[in-house]
């Protein structure tokens, strides 16, 4: 019966050493292709927005907001 040596979690057969260098050539490569990066931007600030969006139109129907807001508008348009 021959013992075979235990892997700690932190040692992986595929481990092979520490990681090499982040130089320019090899971040290029590694992260170069934004493609679509732009339009994820774009579909989370639009996410944002609508979510803005759907929080005014609940405070805008509460009775006490309406009635500011009628009031500042008469204010507004009220002449002395």
């Amino acid at each position: 019966m021959t013992d075979t040596p235990t892997q700690t979690p932190s040692e992986s057969p595929t481990q092979a050493g520490p990681l090499p260098r982040l130089d320019r050539r090899r971040a290029v490569r590694l992260f170069g292709d934004e493609t679509g990066a732009a339009t994820a931007e774009y579909a989370i600030a639009t996410m944002a927005a609508v979510a803005f969006a759907g929080l005014l139109v609940v405070i805008m129907r509460s009775d006490e907001v309406r009635g500011i807001l009628t009031d500042l508008v008469r204010r507004a348009l009220t002449v002395e």
